[in-house]
Order: C-alpha cells, then sequence, then structure tokens
C-alpha cells in the first residue's frame, strides 16, 4: 500500500489540472500555478508574494468593471461597491466555486484544524492565482478570469451600505479631503503556521501618521489597523 502523503501528492496533481480547467487558463509556468495554492504551512515558497500581486489585478479589474456597468455612481460610491465586492467573505464563495479546497497545499497542522474551509486561507488562494495568472500570460488574460469569475454576481448599487467597513471608511475620508490613499503592510508575523497573527502597518505618509492592528489574516490585520487610524483621526478632527 503506497504511503497517505504520496497519495496525497498525487490527488493535488490532478487537482490541479483539473483547476486549470475551471479556471479556463493552462499555465505555462506550472511552478507559479504550484505556488499559487501553496500555504506558508506547508512550504517556504508559499503564496503570499502573489496574493498581494493578486490582491491589486483583482482590485483594479473588478474597478474596471464597475466604471463600465455602473455608468451613474460617483467615486466614492464605486469605491464602496468595489468593497463589497472583494471582501472576503465574496472572495471565499468564489474561491469555492473553482474548488480550491481540493488543490490547497497546507501543512498537517493547518490541515487538521480544518484550514482547507478556512475563508481567509481560500480567499488568499483565490488571490494569489489571479496574481498567478498575471505573471504567466498578462494583464488581459487576468482581468478576463476576474470578470468570468464576478459574471454570476450580482453587482448594483443596493450593495453600498453593506460594505463600510474600517477600510472603506477610512478611504472615504481620505479622499474626502483629498488625501493619497493609506498603504497597508505586513510588518510581522506570529504563531504556529495553522494559527498565525498579522501585524499590519497603516500609514499616511501625507499626514505622518501610522498605526498598527493584528488579526488572524492580513486582511483581518488591514481592518484593525485602519480602525486604530479613523480613531486617531477623529480625535484630532475633535481636537
Amino acid at each position: 500500500m503506497q504511503p497517505l502523503s504520496f497519495l496525497r501528492v498525487i490527488s493535488l496533481n490532478d487537482g490541479l489540472s483539473q483547476l486549470q480547467v475551471r479556471l479556463k487558463h493552462n499555465f505555462k509556468d506550472s511552478n507559479l500555478l504550484a505556488r499559487a495554492v501553496t500555504h506558508r504551512s506547508y512550504s517556504a515558497d508559499h503564496n503570499e508574494r502573489l496574493e498581494f500581486l493578486g490582491d491589486s489585478v483583482l482590485n483594479l479589474a473588478v474597478a474596471h468593471l464597475l466604471y463600465a456597468q455602473l455608468t451613474e455612481l460617483p467615486e466614492g460610491d464605486l469605491s464602496r461597491v468595489r468593497a463589497s465586492l472583494v471582501k472576503q467573505e465574496t472572495l471565499h464563495q468564489l474561491a469555492l466555486s473553482l474548488d480550491i479546497p481540493s488543490c490547497l497545499k497546507l501543512g498537517e497542522g493547518e490541515l487538521k484544524s480544518g484550514g482547507q474551509r478556512r475563508p481567509s486561507i481560500l480567499a488568499d488562494a483565490l488571490e494569489a492565482l489571479i496574481g498567478a495568472v498575471y505573471l504567466d500570460a498578462g494583464y488581459e488574460v487576468a482581468e478576463k478570469l476576474v470578470h468570468s469569475l464576478f459574471q454570476n454576481v450580482e453587482i448594483n448599487p443596493t450593495m453600498l451600505a453593506a460594505a463600510k467597513d474600517p477600510k472603506t471608511e477610512l478611504q472615504e475620508w481620505l479622499q474626502g479631503r483629498k488625501l493619497q490613499l493609506p498603504q497597508y503592510s505586513v510588518v510581522a508575523t506570529s504563531g504556529a503556521a495553522h494559527r498565525q497573527i498579522f501585524d499590519v502597518a497603516c500609514d499616511i505618509p501625507e499626514l505622518s501618521l501610522s498605526q498598527h492592528g493584528s488579526g488572524p489574516s492580513r486582511r483581518a490585520g488591514e481592518q484593525a489597523a485602519a480602525a486604530a487610524m479613523l480613531e486617531i483621526l477623529k480625535v484630532k478632527a475633535r481636537g
């Protein structure tokens, strides 16, 4: 009988082949695809840099989609709708529709703790895949993938209220004062691979302000940092 780990590798490889069919993209560089579905608990060659890249590609592609579809909405409302579309819950559902869980490479601890179904991990893997497609075939192909993923997602102005999270509120506060958008960066990670805490900095260079927040995912850390920044700005505004 073959070792379980060997059988799992065979299963993962087959899963990657099927994933390319669902993505409607055959990778020229198969290493990009493999890295995109590799969590840091599995290997040092993980998907976080691809996720960083894919996040930017995703935001641009969704912005273009909204610009074309919601022609009457002003900038602030478009930003709120985009925030609703690229939030973790939406990306998690899209990742499930692609059956990304069957392809994820996770460490044993992460597997045992249910990482294969964890929304933050799946959302991050989806962004990493978008980044991988961008590097493999260019922006037009990556944008086409994003638009395909969102073709069955309802897009309308009524999504505005649901998207008022700290990052969105901070962005609107800055835009209303003609200031540049905040910069987010992961400054540290701690904890076991399957229970990591991300320390994220939120910087506004124009105001010489910096705040930190932490959470169990990069997104959660960014939201916490944005919330901390909002508190500081509100205190300064009252003062």
